[in-house]
């Protein structure tokens, strides 16, 4: 059984003279213990999506339709009360800066036994034990100091380990990673990524881990799910979604990434750039920058479909388009 599911969702931020729709009929899942990447360009909607599902859209973003459901639970439709409840015990998060994670006027410790005492049947000297054993877990060395001391008195990559533990302070089984390795430096990132990893298999919690960095999916996550524009443009395991993608989107960012074997002068890049929200073309998002897009392209968005080893939503991987276009030929 999945642990999250999200449904056909759309998420809007209603404007004069138009609606824009950020998010256009998102779907996946998660399973128990599982690494689902979630990738794309800048305004592809990612941090959006994570931001839906932990219930903390700037207003006046709103879902304006779907599911989220957590445990067969539905959530997206809470009171904002019973969501903060959601947020700090069943979701935790990781943002991209601890700063604006972490008060700047409690030590670790307070803020670290203040989620605990909120979510969990433990008194005080529990909840202490059981933050230095938090810190101790993410690799902060000499906890039982270290807990007192204030957020500015850690380095970067320790804030973002204080971060970590204070998303596990409640024993979640979600935790929505948004961009946790951006600001850190690439030994840092590598820690992080393996601190990650750990988690999910010791704790068997499951992480949606958003980034615009390959590198890093590939090295974490199970599954993958390429966004443009609003919209999944295709998802499924990690290994065949690198190695023979389906989306010529996904074809084009893997061919950005640099090959060390190959020696040329120049790296690829994908021609154009991701639409504003309120000027998508009509069809398929992708296809003013695609090489490959027809009359179909044009006219009709495609949705998700078998794609090989994954599901595509390209116009390519159906058959009465290819016959089509062959025909047209």
């Amino acid at each position: 059984m999945s642990l999250l599911q999200v449904k056909n969702l759309v998420v809007e931020f209603p404007n004069r003279p138009w609606h824009l729709r950020a998010l256009d009929h998102i779907s996946f899942d998660i399973a128990p213990g599982e690494i689902l990447g979630v990738v794309g360009e800048s305004g592809a909607g990612k941090s959006l999506t994570g931001a839906s599902i932990i219930g903390l859209l700037e207003p006046p973003g709103r879902v304006a339709s779907g599911e989220i459901l957590l445990e067969g639970r539905r959530i997206d439709n809470l009171p904002p009360e019973q969501m903060r409840q959601v947020r700090g015990r069943q979701i935790g998060a990781i943002f991209q800066d601890p700063l604006t994670s972490l008060n700047p006027l409690y030590s670790v410790g307070r803020q670290l036994i203040e989620t605990i005492t909120t979510h969990l049947p433990v008194n005080q000297a529990e909840a202490r034990q059981r933050a230095i054993q938090l810190l101790r877990d993410t690799g902060i060395p000499a906890p039982e100091q270290r807990i007192d001391h204030f957020p500015h008195q850690f380095s970067g990559g320790m804030r973002q380990r204080v971060v970590i533990a204070l998303a596990l302070a409640a024993e979640p089984k979600l935790i929505v990673a948004d961009e946790p390795t951006t600001a850190l430096d690439v030994s840092i990132q590598a820690q992080i990524i393996t601190l990650l990893k750990t988690i999910c298999r010791e704790r068997g919690a499951a992480v949606m881990l958003i980034t615009h960095d390959m590198g890093v999916i590939a090295e974490t996550c199970d599954r993958v799910a390429v966004m443009y524009a609003g919209r999944i443009a295709e998802i499924g395991p990690v290994h065949e979604v690198i190695n023979q993608p389906a989306h010529p989107y996904t074809k084009g960012l893997m061919a950005c990434i640099p090959d060390m074997s190959v020696d040329r002068e120049r790296l690829h890049q994908i021609d154009g750039a991701m639409p504003r929200l309120n000027a998508i073309p009509r069809g398929c998002a992708y296809n003013p920058r695609c090489d490959r897009s027809f009359e179909r392209c044009r006219e009709q968005r495609p949705d998700l479909m078998p794609a090989g080893a994954t599901r595509a939503a390209c116009w390519l991987h159906d058959a009465s388009s290819v016959l089509s276009v062959g025909e047209a030929a």
